[in-house]
């Protein structure tokens, strides 16, 4: 039942923050067009133009990242229109269990971050979804979840219980 009501309370937290960045969408794309006061929010302003954020902002993250660390990007993925991103991280499967390789791309990835930040952790790359909102499958094989979101009070880690064992400080997607 603990089970049950977790995933419950982490779906109705994903839901009621999509519906709360869907209201804010045009408020933030205004702002952070306008604005773009930090290197994340200008580098998604920059992917905004650019005719396609997954062909183009992939190469450039895996060119700004450090290689050999146990993890990589695979993709950074629009959330509609807003000019917040997810963060698609591939992780390697030796690595999977050690949290310091999930902290090292946290810290990498969102450790600037002023306002959003998502990034989501896979194992096998053709479980990493292509569009924003992953299928019941690929959450399945999802590892980690991070998300920092000012505006909602939100900076937490959730772990699978792949990664995390604990079944009570574990999701099971």
């Amino acid at each position: 039942m603990n089970k049950k009501l977790i995933g419950s309370m982490f779906l109705a937290m994903t839901l009621l923050w999509a519906a709360q960045a869907q209201s804010e969408e045009t408020e933030s794309a205004e702002s952070s067009q306008e604005t773009a006061s930090s290197p994340q929010e200008a580098a998604s302003s920059s992917q905004e133009a650019a005719p396609s954020s997954e062909e183009t902002a992939a190469p450039k993250a895996a060119e700004s990242l450090p290689s050999g660390l146990g993890w990589r990007v695979v993709r950074v993925l629009e959330i509609g229109s807003s000019g917040k991103f997810v963060h698609m991280v591939l992780v390697d499967l030796n690595k999977e269990m050690d949290k310091t390789v999930y902290s090292a791309a946290i810290n990498q990835i969102c450790g600037k971050a002023t306002e959003f930040c998502r990034i989501r952790f896979w194992t096998q790359e053709r479980s990493i979804p292509e569009k924003v909102t992953p299928t019941a499958e690929q959450l399945k094989q999802q590892k980690a979840e991070f998300l920092f979101n000012k505006a909602a009070g939100i900076r937490q880690t959730t772990w699978s219980c792949a990664v995390n064992p604990d079944r009570t400080q574990c999701v099971k997607y």
